[in-house]
């Protein structure tokens, strides 16, 4: 096991009508003006921006809104939000919604005092000295945002979808109530079904040795959610399956299974490249993107895609590791397709005609010559994985 440090300060408060008590906690984080920011009408509909609205209304709390963040957030709304920040002067930031919401409200809280432009933090031209208190009322079990030290941005202009991570941007809080999950559609479920999958898979695949206690974590993780996906799309208001969701989405990327091991990231590399060309939902570009990979890892480092088989997929053992990783990467992409829905090629994803080395060479011209990870790869390696997901 690698030598790791953890700090993970978010409180997560969970469990249903807690939306209510937001107002409460942005006080206890010293908030008196707070800017709310969220999606489409959603949450107008719902009645959930009112009900917030009022909780922080009863704790004398002073607001403002920026909507209209889209899914695959973008740089143009980032620089709206900043703007909107610096005239009403907040002293935290409010996503109500999923990933892209409170990623992008991550983004304008490092922007807000900053002199250049946020885009630098994206591109590694500098690094997150200060950043706005975060809270999160969390609405769509996906990204695991709302605990993460990440945030992922697409630059409009050039159609690079890239990261930045700081300790300053995860969340001091997190507002977690299943029940605002039951009238997501199915497609959004079970997208945010794949990416928190991703996310644990990311971690899993390691060479790093003796890491028993986070691959149990995330084999655990898996496991769970296999059991409980039926459930959720079945009936999408089955509350205790919704929970169990929407906790894994936390765990599955606030760094417990990540803890003194190397870490991957091939597959969302790959997919941020998807949706940043042909703004894909994410989960479904990584339902596309995670077999393929495994298939092709398969033939160069079966180990670890051969345990997952064994332990998680279903696979009987035969002693040919080659063959059970293969028979694994094949289990995984058939339970995401037949259980939930997703698609698993490029032409089930709608894209008929993918263009693939614009695709690749972009993610070279980030990532670097060669992708090191679980396996290194370099251009021609990605294009083949590409390939397979045609």
């Amino acid at each position: 096991m690698n030598n790791f440090s953890l700090y993970a300060p978010t409180e997560y408060v969970f469990g249903r009508h807690t939306e209510e008590r937001t107002g409460a906690l942005c006080r206890k984080y010293g908030a008196q003006r707070v800017m709310i920011v969220y999606g489409g009408g959603s949450i107008v509909r719902s009645g959930l921006l009112e009900r917030v609205k009022n909780s922080l209304a009863t704790e004398g709390i002073t607001t403002c809104e920026l909507s209209g963040v889209q899914p695959n957030p973008i740089d143009t709304k980032v620089y709206e939000g900043i703007t909107l920040a610096r005239e009403f002067k907040p002293d935290m930031l409010l996503p109500i919604g999923g990933g892209s919401v409170i990623d992008t409200a991550k983004a304008i809280a490092v922007g807000y005092d900053y002199e250049g432009d946020f885009w630098d933090f994206h591109c590694k031209r500098a690094e997150i000295a200060s950043a706005l208190p975060i809270g999160v009322v969390l609405t769509i079990p996906a990204a695991g945002s709302e605990g993460s030290t990440s945030c992922v941005i697409t630059q409009v202009s050039s159609k690079i979808k890239a990261g930045s991570h700081s300790d300053l941007i995860r969340p001091r809080f997190a507002v977690m109530n299943p029940e605002l999950t039951f009238t997501l559609p199915e497609w959004q479920t079970a997208s945010g079904i794949t990416d928190m999958m991703a996310h644990i898979l990311e971690r899993y695949l390691s060479n790093s040795v003796d890491v028993q206690i986070g691959d149990r974590l995330a084999e655990g993780m898996l496991l769970a959610i296999m059991e409980v996906a039926p459930r959720v799309i079945a009936n999408p208001e089955d509350y205790d399956a919704r929970a169990n969701i929407m906790w894994c989405g936390t765990v599955a990327h606030n760094d417990s299974c990540s803890l003194g091991r190397e870490e991957d990231w091939t597959s969302h590399a790959m997919e941020h490249e998807i949706s940043a060309e042909y703004d894909a939902t994410h989960g479904a570009g990584l339902a596309v993107m995670m077999p393929a990979f495994l298939r092709y890892a398969a033939e160069r480092n079966p180990h670890k895609i051969a345990q997952l088989a064994h332990r998680v997929l279903g696979i009987a053992d035969t002693g040919d590791l080659h063959a059970d990783a293969l028979a694994g990467a094949g289990a995984l992409k058939t339970w995401l397709h037949d259980v939930l829905h997703m698609p698993v090629t490029f032409a089930e994803l709608g894209i008929k005609n993918p263009d693939l080395e614009l695709m690749n060479t972009r993610l070279h011209r980030l990532k670097g010559d060669v992708m090191k990870g679980y396996i290194h790869l370099d251009a021609d390696d990605t294009l083949a994985i590409y390939r397979l997901a045609l």
